[in-house]
């Protein structure tokens, strides 16, 4: 292994024939591959997340569309309990003499439990779309950080050779141990 390593390090030693040759030098090849791989990554990753962000603004729109719908019911019950409020009025305006006090208490119960169950709908459109609008970001960070970790794993693993591989998981195994040490 040490063999196949000097000879692609002489290689870089080798006198050019014109401009072609090996850096060596890791400090100067590592912002261009740092720049190489996130060029990459923005790239094809672009498309992806664009398509998970309309997915998902799909998705919000689409309850807020049922949540509309169920407040034109509450709204279409409203308008029901005002109609009915408007004969309670009449009939009101004819038994005035027997029960005029008892008709005002209906009419006041009524409008309040339309009121309150209006309220609860608001609350409940209102909690599902911050729940929904939750929900689709952690899905969204959830998938961006696996394919970003499923790319920088294909990197690493394409650029490691078996010798800087072996170390870098025993360097790793070593670490972990420590960390154990220190949380027991």
């Amino acid at each position: 292994m040490k063999n196949v390593t000097d000879s692609f390090l002489s290689l870089g030693h080798w006198p050019s024939a014109g401009s072609f040759g090996f850096n060596t030098d890791i400090f100067a090849t590592n912002p261009i591959n740092l720049s190489v791989v996130l060029g990459v990554l923005i790239f094809f990753g672009k498309g992806v997340l664009s398509d998970l962000l309309d997915n998902r603004k799909q998705r919000i729109l689409n309850t807020i569309r049922n949540s509309e719908e169920l407040r034109g019911g509450v709204v279409e019950q409203l308008e029901k309990a005002r109609a009915r409020l408007r004969k309670i009025e009449t009939e009101a305006e004819q038994f005035r003499v027997n029960g005029y006090s008892e008709i005002e208490r209906e009419k006041l119960n009524l409008i309040d439990s339309t009121y309150k169950t209006l309220e609860q709908l608001e609350i409940y459109k209102n909690e599902t779309i911050r729940f929904e609008q939750q929900r689709a970001l952690n899905q969204v960070r959830q998938q961006v950080f696996q394919q970003a970790l499923q790319r920088a794993l294909g990197t690493l693993n394409s650029c490691l050779n078996n010798e800087l591989h072996l170390r870098t998981i025993s360097a790793n195994i070593g670490m972990l141990g420590t960390m154990k040490e220190i949380t027991d």
